[in-house]
């Protein structure tokens, strides 16, 4: 059951449908925005056996296919992840509308009035591996936000994203929201088809492996929103408390080793790696550990390589280096990390100070996971990816940035000419309350 019969619709027209119908959901009151997010929540909802049948048959297929373990883990949507993603639409109904805020509000000069009002950016071309989830996410996302989404899930996800989005435009023909501002590609073919839609979309948001988001990077003059590397580090200083530092540690590796926000590198203050690396060892068994020469010193684990340290495992694989100062460790980071998400475990806080300012990272933490670093988790509500861009947004993206503005002038005649020359009259620059 696919979303749309592709033989009937070229693809310049199914983004021409996204456009126009984005326009008029970008102008929807907030009521009835946030009444489409309950109808997909309740539609999904009563859809569920359908949608994880439909996974499951992904699933099967994957697995004949020979999928890895990483993107299974991605593929898989079980009932615990599907009312996760629902909860997550009803959260985000409770946010605050992002569209219409009134950022600055300035008198020029007497009836000449200037504001800078958020409006969404248009339509979002979001292509992704596996992940159903992330569907469900960034659709509730788009339509919070006033925003037309065109979304290619990889061939592994397919009837799971078929499922999805025959359930979500069902929901949105009840509602004010226009079914045609959600639109689903199904080929490969349409992946570079869509990249060169730059007439009609306006942002590309990526999801998936290191080589498939650089090849969007590589091939589009869209804007790319997202991150080409996870390669997230914990540092356990010399000051960490260590049932804290190897509690961190666990979760940061086996919590769920397939997330961006897993740990690939942990970095050990050598005062304190005879004392923590036998624990860590010994709580993570099925975890294969690399290390440096001072590393094995302590204990048996295969030798590190230079490549190791540029590499996202995404799986349960952890390179271990020792380090000999904060100093070195935030160094290590900053030559090998992807700008994602990086910790400190210690109980000094002028460390952590350090630490937290100099390394660079969409995401810095201290005496916690690195999988914290997730929209829903910040209460964003869902999110649409994570952002290591050094301009914002950056980190994981909700709403905020999937707005941008506009300047609206008002004036009652007013010209240029009137302050300019000898006898120029001064603009008056008052700021305004600011009101939506």
């Amino acid at each position: 059951m696919v979303a749309f019969d592709i033989a009937s619709d070229s693809l310049v027209e199914i983004a021409r449908k996204t456009r126009q119908a984005s326009g008029t959901l970008a102008v929807l009151p907030t009521n009835d925005r946030n009444d489409a997010l309950e109808a997909i929540a309740k539609a999904l909802t009563n859809a569920a056996p359908e949608i994880i049948a439909a996974n499951v048959a992904d699933c099967q297929a994957a697995e004949q296919d020979g999928i890895s373990t990483a993107l299974y883990a991605r593929l898989k949507l079980g009932e615990s992840k599907l009312n996760s993603a629902i909860a997550g639409i009803r959260d985000l109904a409770k946010l605050a509308d992002p569209v219409g805020t009134v950022q600055i509000h300035r008198e020029l000069d007497a009836g000449l009035i200037l504001k800078r009002v958020t409006c969404p950016l248009g339509v979002l071309g979001i292509i992704f591996e596996a992940r159903p989830e992330a569907l469900i996410q960034i659709t509730s996302l788009a339509i919070k936000s006033g925003n037309g989404v065109i979304l290619k899930g990889g061939k592994e996800a397919i009837k799971s994203c078929q499922a999805l989005v025959k359930v979500i435009h069902q929901a949105l023909a009840e509602t004010k929201v226009n079914p045609d501002a959600v639109q689903l590609l199904t080929t490969r073919e349409e992946i570079k088809q869509l990249l060169d839609l730059d007439q009609y979309v306006d942002l590309i948001i990526p999801r998936g492996s290191n080589s498939f988001v650089r090849y969007v990077q590589d091939n589009t003059r869209i804007p790319v929103l997202g991150h080409a590397d996870g390669i997230c580090h914990l540092y356990i200083d010399k000051a960490a408390d260590l049932e804290k530092a190897l509690t961190i540690t666990v979760d940061a590796k086996t919590h769920y080793p397939a997330a961006c926000n897993a740990i690939e590198t942990l970095l050990v203050h050598q005062d304190i790696a005879s004392q923590v690396l036998p624990k860590i060892v010994a709580a993570m068994p099925n975890v294969e550990l690399r290390g440096d020469s001072a590393t094995r010193e302590l204990i048996s684990v295969t030798p590190v390589t230079e490549e190791d340290w540029r590499t996202e495992y995404s799986d349960l694989i952890l390179s271990i280096k020792i380090v000999d100062s904060l100093e070195s460790a935030i160094a290590h980071i900053n030559d090998y990390g992807s700008k994602h998400t990086d910790a400190i475990v210690t109980e000094d806080d002028t460390a952590a100070k350090i630490f937290l300012n100099q390394v660079d990272a969409a995401g810095v933490y201290h005496n916690c996971s690195t999988r914290f670093a997730d929209g829903f988790r910040y209460g964003f509500g869902a999110e649409v990816g994570i952002s290591t861009q050094q301009m914002p947004p950056r980190g994981p993206v909700g709403l905020e940035g999937l707005v941008t503005y506009k300047y609206q002038v008002t004036g009652n005649g007013h010209i240029a000419a009137t302050y300019t020359g000898e006898d120029a009259k001064p603009f008056t620059h008052k700021e305004l309350k600011v009101r939506e």
